[in-house]
């Protein structure tokens, strides 16, 4: 597994929240407009395609549907800009989402519009439109990192601080090996954690790195030396040990939310809390990833495992005997069992992936998510 896809930086907003959750549990269903959607609307500078589709649809998650992007363009669309003019019209009998000139006519040959919304790896046009807010993902910012049994070969570790002290925090200076300048300043802090295991089987799906906090060099070794480094923010105790890798380069990524082209049948695995149950905004690990078509964008609906229950209708079938001891016969129907189907409790979308695995956030829940919960396309 390579390295430099496994550290691919994770910029997922926060503020995309009140637009998905407005997103519905029921199952799979035709379109839904606003009660009241308006027939056009001209772009602003700070819209987002989220906030615009949520002024036409019920579901603003499923806005590529309306904006009819095949595939390809749900990987690399075009830009849209502020004095755009987003329309809402009725095409073959299907509502559609369009750009249109300002003076309501049909958009015409014009370099600068583009007839679909927008998502880039790289650096966004500063005028562009993106589909989510860009910013801080806060509390549901995950930087997971999930490798072979190998680990991370030649990985930068701490190995000693200024004092005899055991436990590290912001503020405190450490001292590390093979802390490559080249590199630059910035590090990220991990340690070794779960192994992760199929829900349905024994089999490995990898073994996860928990991202601990972060680290500045202060002063860089000369080769085989150690560096010093400062601890800048740290979400749990850094211990000595714990490695270090090359804070990535910070890209800008504009997820496009799709349903899967095929059917899914996953299992949550974990939950990011390491809690019994969670909720909205949950990040949760999956035991499906790339080799089982998932990618980042993928919607999945949650549907909660119902126990069996006892069929209580009358038994009609041939009689058991059940003990026969000293003449006496007792006859005891078999126990029957109804099985109830899964019932449908939220979404989650999917926004980092890896060979096995997928991590994702919890948009809405019914009911608790837990362990164990199946995951299928919506």
């Amino acid at each position: 597994m390579r390295l430099k896809s496994i550290i691919a930086p994770l910029l997922f907003s926060a503020c995309v929240l009140p637009f998905l959750l407005s997103a519905s549990v029921a199952g799979a269903q035709d379109l839904q407009l606003q009660d009241n959607p308006p027939d056009r609307y001209t772009v602003q500078k700070g819209d987002t395609l989220w906030g615009i589709s949520a002024k036409f649809l019920k579901q603003p998650w499923r806005w590529p549907e309306i904006w009819r992007m095949n595939r390809d363009q749900i990987k690399n669309p075009h830009l849209i800009y502020p004095g755009d003019v987003v329309a809402l019209d009725k095409v073959n009998g299907e509502w559609r989402l369009s750009l249109a000139r300002r003076d309501g006519g049909p958009v015409g040959p014009r370099p600068d519009l583009r007839l679909s919304p927008s998502i880039r790896v790289d650096s966004l046009d500063a005028e562009a439109i993106p589909s989510i807010p860009p910013g801080d993902l806060a509390p549901f910012l995950s930087l997971p990192i999930v490798n072979d049994a190998d680990g991370i070969p030649g990985a930068a570790r701490i190995i000693a601080a200024r004092d005899n002290r055991v436990v590290r925090g912001v503020g405190d200076f450490v001292y590390a090996l093979n802390v490559d300048a080249k590199a630059g300043t910035q590090w990220y802090i991990y340690r070794p954690g779960k192994v992760l295991h199929s829900f349905d089987s024994n089999e490995t799906l990898g073994y996860e790195m928990r991202f601990l906090g972060t680290a500045r060099v202060d002063r860089f070794g000369d080769a085989g030396e150690v560096s010093r480094m400062e601890i800048t923010t740290a979400r749990e105790e850094i211990l000595m040990n714990d490695l270090l890798l090359p804070a990535p380069r910070e890209e800008l990524v504009n997820y496009v939310p799709h349903s899967p082209d095929k059917n899914v049948d996953g299992r949550i695995i974990s939950l990011g809390s390491n809690t019994a149950e969670g909720g909205r905004g949950t990040i949760i690990t999956l035991d499906r990833g790339t080799r089982d078509g998932l990618e980042v964008g993928h919607v999945l609906a949650i549907y909660h495992p119902t126990p069996v229950i006892a069929d209580p209708r009358a038994y009609e079938g041939p009689d058991i005997l059940a003990r026969f001891f000293e003449r006496t016969q007792i006859i005891v129907p078999p126990t029957r069992y109804l099985n109830i189907p899964p019932e449908r409790s939220g979404l989650i979308f999917v926004f980092r992936t890896f060979d096995k695995v997928a991590y994702a956030l919890v948009l809405n829940a019914a009911e608790p998510v837990v362990v164990g919960d199946l995951l299928r396309k919506p």
